[in-house]
């Protein structure tokens, strides 16, 4: 009977024992990386990099998936109804706080999410379509008052950063814009290169290859100085209007993710945005590059839903 008991007693260890080594195993199959924007945008293209060199490092596949629409939920909700193990990753930004603090029913909370590591920082910038005269942006603000209601922006999502700073510049400016909604900036840029929408608020890293081949004209943008790639384009601050904007890039997990898979993940993608290479590609866009450690990056996303929930109660944003 003492060796049924000790043989059963043995069993049962083994069976506690199994996550743990599993845990230890991490990875063993491939990591899923999801973006809620378009591919080739702003934010894929950081995601794609961090997922090519991450996945040397983990000794394991990191594939970057897709998943556009509702600026950004409908990837927040995938990564989320996952199991917490580490094997799907959110590429998170600002958008989580924005929609957090925006929608009255949104199906998640910042504390669904655990927090890896910031990847960048990232400034605006005002995109005007050749299809219209004007040239600078008082130009354009003296255009679109000749014209309530018939100069087109995009805006990729309700309470979206972009919709919120085109809300903010043209009330600053007195200027009546229409909105014309689109599931991603990839789409809105589009239309604005074809002429049909006239003004689009971006992350500079969308716009400054088209700007560059003339195909966009760049009023501005929205950092405290000038940015080294852009030097030509003026900030807000020195046309009248001060106004400082960044957004930013992370990398999160599902709360309840190990913590042993937390900082092992921390480590290498800390690694990977303070590479000389990843740095070159950032600050190419306009962008900075920086990391973080998680507590630094749950920090980020508390202030930053604290720093939009009042913008959005000023305009009426907060929808059901």
């Amino acid at each position: 009977m003492s060796r049924l008991i000790s043989g059963v007693l043995v069993a049962a260890l083994a069976v506690l024992a199994s996550p743990a080594q599993a845990q230890d195993a991490y990875p063993s199959r491939t990591i899923r990386l999801v973006v809620g924007f378009g591919a080739g945008g702003p934010t894929d293209i950081p995601a794609r990099f961090i997922a090519d060199k991450l996945g040397p490092l983990l000794g394991q596949r990191v594939i970057v998936e897709n998943k556009p629409g509702a600026a950004g939920q409908l990837a927040a909700r995938d990564v989320l109804a996952q199991p917490r193990d580490g094997y799907n990753l959110l590429l998170c930004t600002h958008f989580e706080s924005i929609n957090v603090a925006l929608y009255r029913k949104v199906a998640f909370k910042l504390s669904d999410f655990a927090p890896i590591s910031q990847i960048s920082r990232y400034y605006y910038g005002l995109a005007l379509a050749n299809s219209l005269p004007a040239k600078t942006l008082d130009e354009f603000f003296a255009y679109a008052r000749t014209r309530p209601g018939e100069v087109h922006y995009g805006s990729v999502g309700a309470g979206s950063a972009q919709e919120i700073f085109a809300r903010q510049i043209g009330k600053r400016a007195g200027v009546e814009l229409n909105k014309v909604a689109f599931k991603d900036g990839s789409t809105a840029l589009r239309e604005v290169l074809a002429g049909r929408v006239h003004f689009f608020i971006s992350p500079t890293l969308a716009l400054l290859q088209l700007y560059e081949a003339g195909q966009i004209k760049l009023l501005a943008v929205t950092s405290p100085e000038r940015l080294s790639v852009a030097p030509r384009v003026p900030t807000l601050t020195e046309q009248g209007i001060p106004y400082v904007a960044f957004g930013w890039l992370g990398v999160c997990a599902g709360a309840g993710t190990p913590q042993p898979i937390i900082a092992l993940l921390n480590r290498h993608i800390v690694s990977i945005v303070n590479s000389p290479e990843y740095r070159a590609l950032i600050e190419k866009a306009g962008s900075i590059p920086l990391a973080s450690t998680s507590e630094e990056l749950a920090k980020i996303l508390v202030d930053t839903h604290d720093q939009v929930a009042s913008t959005i109660q000023e305009f009426g944003l907060q929808i059901d």
